[in-house]
């Protein structure tokens, strides 16, 4: 088992090759025996099955079909065949764009049930060989009296292949104490804590080549992003803390006009069934209309397709829950596939919100956030987006530390490229249950017992 630690890496690698490329040899398999006028003579084909490759890694890596081991089993499958559903698209395409014509899918359907097997048990032996070589981390996680530390020490314990909290040790015990319980343990995790407790505690990870997880605050996330200088002899970094430039502003809101008018174009059926559907149900609205704060503070009416009952805030001031009574059936439907938000390429053609950024928040939220989080108004340099990083890698239910957290890496990373593989990774999102998963019930009664301003956050 030593040797094969040694290698481990190369293991790994070696397995996702051949995930990869038995996918890729069912689809050539497929592509010879059933496209003959898809075919080249010559040195073509080559150019056929290099381009498959490339876009099948392309969108694994997106996905993360790629990342065995650091995503749930299930999380790996779903990636790995969305990423193998739009290469074949793609494939399609290319093979009838070859032919001159449209091809049967038929074929290529079959082709992909074959995938689908090939994924699921590859898959599931690679996450098995994985999990064989590298064996969970024995972690000692250090927190102070923040929420949020615990949230992720408690999200952490949940995946028990990879994490094993075995202590949790709080920072008013003690530097002294704390230390030496960090001898005990081969990885640390750091929370919010005071930060020249952080520093020391860091320092001697450092020195004792101890693991360390760190729960980043606003101020370690702007830092890291900022690029290293040089001065004479003395090292410099340099944060400039200037938000989006004039020609990235320019080329964001071009690429919000062009997409905006094209989805309206084709999500218009769809819009129209949807709002048949909720005025055909209660007679009420269609439209749900709701203060939001975007760049600079600036309010606007966020434009959604109602998906609960008339005046659902009149009936039950609480936040909504996965399982809400003020939900229709028709938003049943909706909401999960984010179909109510639809409507918002309007807002998006209006100039209020932008194609990718930090979600629009309510005006009443914003108030009760940064009265906790005075920093949480950061996120406002730029419009509030449909899609965004916190959207995509966060919940519906994702405390307001970690949206901040997350809207603050995109705009400090900002990029046309970023902002393009959001998008694509929003698709991915669709149809995951646990990015749409409301606050519990309980959750819902503590966070109304507890939060004099809280109000109604329906229809978020």
């Amino acid at each position: 088992m030593n040797i094969l630690n040694k290698f481990r890496k190369s293991i790994m690698l070696a397995v996702k090759l051949m995930i990869i490329l038995s996918m890729t040899f069912i689809f050539i398999g497929c592509w010879q025996d059933n496209y003959e006028a898809s075919l080249f003579s010559g040195k073509g084909n080559y150019v056929v099955v290099f381009s498959y490759l490339v876009i099948l890694l392309a969108f694994s890596n997106l996905y993360g079909g790629l990342k065995i081991g650091m995503l749930r089993l299930h999380e790996v499958i779903y990636s790995f065949s969305l990423s193998m559903l739009f290469t074949n698209f793609i494939m399609y395409l290319e093979l009838s764009l070859i032919a001159r014509e449209l091809v049967n899918p038929l074929p290529l359907l079959w082709a992909v049930f074959l995938q689908l097997i090939i994924i699921f048990f590859g898959s599931y032996a690679a996450n098995s060989i994985y999990y064989s070589m590298y064996q969970a981390h024995h972690i000692l996680a250090i927190v102070g009296e923040n929420v949020d530390s615990a949230a992720v020490v408690a999200k952490m314990g949940r995946i028990k292949e990879r994490y094993a909290i075995d202590k949790i040790i709080y920072s008013n015990e003690g530097e002294e104490n704390i230390i030496k319980a960090i001898n005990e343990y081969e990885a640390i995790f750091i929370g919010d804590i005071e930060k020249s407790l952080q520093n020391n505690i860091i320092r001697y990870c450092y020195k004792e080549r101890k693991r360390i997880y760190l729960s980043p605050s606003s101020n370690d996330i702007i830092i890291n992003n900022c690029y290293q200088s040089q001065i004479f002899d003395a090292p410099v970094l340099v944060c400039r803390n200037r938000g989006l430039t004039i020609e990235q502003q320019l080329i964001k809101r071009a690429m919000d006009l062009l997409v905006s008018v094209i989805g309206l174009i084709i999500a218009s059926p769809i819009m129209i069934l949807v709002a048949l559907g909720i005025k055909l149900y209660d007679g009420g609205p269609v439209f749900f209309k709701q203060n939001r704060v975007t760049k600079d503070g600036k309010i606007f009416n966020v434009l959604k397709f109602r998906s609960m009952i008339v005046d659902a805030d009149k009936v039950k001031l609480r936040k909504a829950t996965t399982n809400d009574d003020r939900i229709t059936p028709i938003g049943k439907i909706i909401r999960p596939l984010r179909l109510d938000e639809l409507p918002q390429l309007l807002n998006i053609l209006k100039g209020d919100m932008s194609l990718v950024g930090p979600r629009p928040e309510r005006t009443e939220n914003v108030y009760e956030y940064t009265q906790m989080l005075p920093e949480f108004d950061l996120r406002h340099r730029v419009k509030g987006g449909l899609t965004g990083y916190a959207q995509i890698y966060g919940k519906y239910n994702t405390s307001p530390q970690s949206k901040l957290n997350m809207d603050l890496i995109y705009i400090e990373k900002y990029s046309l490229l970023l902002d393009l593989k959001l998008l694509v990774m929003t698709i991915k999102i669709l149809f995951m249950r646990e990015s749409t998963e409301g606050f519990s019930d309980e959750d819902s009664l503590i966070g109304n017992k507890n939060k004099k301003t809280e109000g109604n956050k329906t229809e978020e």
